[in-house]
This record gives structure tokens, C-alpha cells and sequence, in this order.
């Protein structure tokens, strides 16, 4: 019997928590069955608990369990009485006062608790990172650990994009120096408005980030680099099902379900044509930006021009 708890506001931290436990149940070849609480009627959790004739490893996620109507605890309630040793049972919960008394219930079961506060003090938001880097078989000193938190500020999902993206472009172990060069103090706020905009449609508010970017020390690398980040989350969705839910989709596509969600909802608006123009837009930037143009700046602003059209 696994019965784990994911519980705290901190959505970054559950996003992640559950995508190890899925990339884990997927592993060995488990059944899984999504629900959302606030979607569930009478029935629905009775169904996805009851025994399977088709699989024997078997596994049910209840997101956003505090919005759980009262009709429909009933059913856990009774679970929980006497729950099932082949089950793997997520619970994802925000946190709060809201559904207090069937989380004591779980709580009884002595489920395996992830905190998923948001972290307050410096030191825990220097662990995630390394954790995080970790994650992605890539080693980081104390002082570029301390550096990156330092560059991209408190934002766990900032934190998690920045950590995605200097472990894409860079090889090593990551130190301050690497840091240093490649944030500049605010590169990821910076070189992402620019990217959100662009890949939004959004000409004027692109080029106003753009050029807000470089005023403030942005790389035009490290730009670049920021709007391809984008540009490939809408790529790899596009091919994916709408109807798998982002945390299923994690492990399959390399992103944080965060990310899956946010492409998702940037990619309306665009075509396969105008993807692979946003693609070579961009692969023509990189190269101007690292020598190939003699106004790289002027190659850049075209660029993002490009991909900001490019969206039907």
C-alpha cells in the first residue's frame, strides 16, 4: 500500500514531486488514473478505486484535493477504512483549512507527507536548485548555486526554467563564473519577456522588451537562446494530446508540467508553418548574434519581429 500526500501552496514543488512519482509508477508499467477534484461526481472515485481486470499495479492521482465536494468525500472516506495494499493512491492538496477533516483522515493512514510549502529562507531555495540540477545530471558549486538564486530572485518556476536552460547550453560543473556571465544579474526575467512577448504575437511589446533587455546588459545570446527555449515547448506540444493531462506528458517530453501548460496556452494562435518559420527566424539570430552578422542587434530585432508575425 502507497498512499502519499503532496501538500502545500507551492505549486512548483508539487509539480515536481509528481512528476517523479509518475515518471516512477510509469516505470513499472502502472496504470494510472487522473482525477480533479473539483470535476469529480458521485461514482467517479468509487470507479477508479474499485479492482482492475486489465492491470494489477494500478495508481489514482486526485489533484486539488482541498475542492473535493462533500458527496464525493464519502467515498474516499470509505477507502481509507480499508484501503486496497495494491493501490498507489496521490493525494495533491494546497494547503490551508479547506477539506481539514478527510486530510487528518489520510493523515491516520500514515501516508508518505511532501511538503510543498513555498521556501522561505535562502538556504531552501539554494537546495532546490541543486536538487534540481541534480535532477538533470548536472553538478553545481556552492557559489553557483547562491549565484543563480541571486540572479533570477524567488520564484521557483523562474528558478526551475533557469535551471533547465544553463543546463541545456552549458557543459560542466556549473560554478559562479558560468553564473555570472551567462545572467548578468537579470537575464532570465529579461530574455523571457522578450521570448513571452514574441511568441506571442505581440510585435511592439517585444521589441519594447528587447530592447529594455539590452539597455539593461542582457547577452543577445542569452536572448536568443531564451525565445528557441520557447519556441521548442511549442513544438513539442503541438504533437501531444490535449487531453493528456501536463504532469502525464513530463516525462515523455522532457519539461516540467509547468512549462507543458504554459506552451499550451502560448501555442493558440500558431501552425506547423509558422512554427518552422519561427525556427529558422531564430536559428538565423543565433548565428548573427554570435558573429555571422555585422549588426548583430539590427539581426536580432528583425528576428523577433519574425516570430511575433509568424503567429497567425
Amino acid at each position: 500500500m502507497s498512499i502519499y500526500l503532496l501538500l502545500g501552496s507551492e505549486s512548483a514543488l508539487a509539480d515536481r514531486a509528481l512528476s517523479k512519482l509518475v515518471a516512477s509508477l510509469k516505470e513499472d508499467k502502472t496504470e494510472i488514473t487522473t482525477i480533479f477534484a473539483a470535476d469529480a461526481i458521485v461514482g467517479d472515485i468509487a470507479d477508479a478505486l474499485a479492482p482492475s481486470l486489465f492491470s494489477e499495479k494500478r495508481a489514482l492521482i486526485i489533484r486539488d484535493l482541498q475542492d473535493l465536494l462533500m458527496e464525493v468525500q464519502d467515498e474516499l472516506t470509505r477507502y481509507l477504512d480499508d484501503v486496497d495494499p495494491t493501490m498507489t493512491v496521490i493525494f495533491v492538496h494546497k494547503g490551508g483549512v479547506k477539506g481539514k477533516a478527510l486530510l487528518d483522515k489520510i493523515k491516520k493512514t500514515k501516508a508518505q507527507i511532501i511538503a510543498c510549502d513555498p521556501l522561505k529562507k535562502e538556504s531552501e531555495k539554494q537546495e532546490f536548485v541543486r536538487n534540481f540540477l541534480l535532477d538533470l545530471g548536472r553538478k553545481a558549486t556552492p557559489g553557483g548555486v547562491t549565484a543563480l538564486v541571486n540572479a533570477v530572485g524567488n520564484d521557483l518556476r523562474e528558478l526551475s526554467a533557469a535551471c533547465s536552460q544553463i543546463a541545456a547550453d552549458t557543459k560542466g560543473v556549473i560554478d559562479e563564473a558560468m553564473i555570472d556571465k551567462y545572467h548578468q544579474g537579470r537575464i532570465e526575467t529579461t530574455g523571457f519577456d522578450v521570448a513571452d512577448a514574441a511568441l506571442d504575437g505581440n510585435v511592439s511589446k517585444a521589441i519594447l522588451a528587447l530592447r529594455n533587455a539590452l539597455a539593461t546588459g542582457t547577452d543577445p545570446v542569452m536572448i536568443t537562446s531564451a525565445i528557441a527555449s520557447g519556441i521548442r515547448a511549442i513544438a513539442k506540444v503541438s504533437g501531444a494530446s490535449r487531453g493528456v493531462k501536463s504532469f502525464e506528458l513530463a516525462g515523455t517530453l522532457g519539461m516540467a508540467p509547468w512549462q507543458i501548460d504554459k506552451a499550451r496556452r502560448q501555442l493558440a494562435g500558431w501552425t506547423p508553418r509558422g512554427i518552422s518559420d519561427a525556427v529558422g527566424a531564430i536559428a538565423q539570430a543565433d548565428a548573427a548574434v554570435k558573429g555571422a552578422a555585422v549588426d548583430p542587434i539590427y539581426a536580432l530585432e528583425r528576428a523577433v519581429m519574425e516570430i511575433a508575425r509568424a503567429r497567425a
